[in-house]
């Protein structure tokens, strides 16, 4: 017993340092000390993802009254509205692509917007983010590590009863001698699937927490939206058009994937993410082929061609395209990942 129970404590400490050490090693680097945000827009993609990027964009333009509300859900453009970013270009486009006006359906396509989806990728080259799928393996290891942790604790009470019944002197239960270093691989498990998980490096962190400084005073729904997302937004008529699109983003992602041509089966996103995105990073860190974009599969394809159809720009309603030569971050060079949810 003495012996197996050295040999939990072994097993459990080198999985351990592996998996934190490459969880750690899995990161971006990040360009040096003085890396940061440029603008909102990139304070946005940190924030929230490409969701927040658009939303951002999306209040400025109601804001201004650029965009109008036509109806519950529905969006019109004001004859001779121009757009001041490439966010605010991406909306645009989309709307042309999306003759019912359904806000929904154009955020999701803004989202899909090559140059949306590319200040994701100049802040992975930042070290700022993480690529789609990069700590996926880690991830699961982690979890691999704390369930068999925990279930390794009812098979040690078991070898402790059939360890007394064997040898009645005293000795130390076996559970008490492994116990420790079992719930510590489970913490341990735990928070590297948690690290591996985050989107947002340290790098990120400070940037996003410096830019907030530098806007601590600013409290116009715009710079709100980009620096904390739809919380940070107050104005009740904004939110009242923003929340119900930004629920609906699933449902564009199922009806994009519903008509797209060039479906994939892997996704490395879900709801719990930290960037909730539909991101289609041009370098993925997780390897492999491709992957859904969005949370029903309009992919975004291997083969150069289109992202799907219906409304999104991941689905080439907008005119825009997977192709390597568009610089998009849903690059047909790349066995691109994508990440959804809401």
């Amino acid at each position: 017993m003495n012996l197996l129970a050295v040999a939990v404590w072994i097993a459990v400490v080198v999985s351990s340092v592996l998996l934190l050490r490459g969880v750690r090693r899995g990161r971006p680097v990040s360009a040096g000390p003085a890396a940061g945000l440029h603008d909102l827009s990139e304070a946005a993609f940190v924030v929230g993802g490409p969701g927040t990027v658009v939303d951002a964009a999306l209040v400025a333009m109601l804001g201004d009254g650029r965009l109008v509300v036509g109806g519950p859900g529905i969006v019109q453009v004001r004859p001779g509205a121009r757009a001041s970013d490439p966010a605010e270009r991406a909306v645009l486009q989309a709307h042309h692509g999306a003759p019912s006006g359904w806000l929904y359906q154009v955020r999701y396509t803004a989202m899909c917007d090559p140059a949306v989806q590319e200040i994701g990728d100049v802040l992975a080259d930042r070290g700022l983010v993480s690529p789609p799928g990069s700590g996926r393996t880690w991830r699961r290891r982690g979890l691999v590590q704390a369930a068999v942790c925990a279930l390794l604790i009812p098979v040690s009470l078991v070898l402790t009863f059939v360890g007394l019944a064997l040898d009645r002197g005293a000795q130390v239960p076996f559970v008490v001698k492994v116990l420790p270093v079992l719930v510590i691989g489970i913490v341990l498990g735990l928070i590297g699937a948690v690290r591996a998980r985050s989107r947002v490096t340290r790098a990120g962190l400070r940037a996003l927490r410096a830019l907030r400084s530098a806007y601590v005073n600013d409290r116009t729904p715009y710079v709100q939206t980009a620096l904390f997302g739809l919380r940070g937004l107050r104005d009740p008529y904004l939110l009242q058009q923003l929340v119900p699109a930004a629920r609906g983003t699933r449902l564009a992602a199922a009806q994009s994937g519903a008509h797209s041509h060039h479906t994939h089966s892997s996704s490395y996103g879900s709801a719990a993410e930290v960037l909730p995105v539909v991101w289609c990073a041009m370098s993925d860190g997780g390897g492999g082929g491709g992957s859904s974009c969005g949370a029903s599969g309009g992919g975004c394809g291997s083969s150069g061609s289109s992202c799907g159809g219906g409304s999104s720009s991941c689905g080439g309603s907008s005119g825009s395209s997977c192709s390597s030569s568009s610089g998009s971050s849903c690059s047909s060079s790349s066995s691109s990942s994508c990440s959804s949810s809401s």
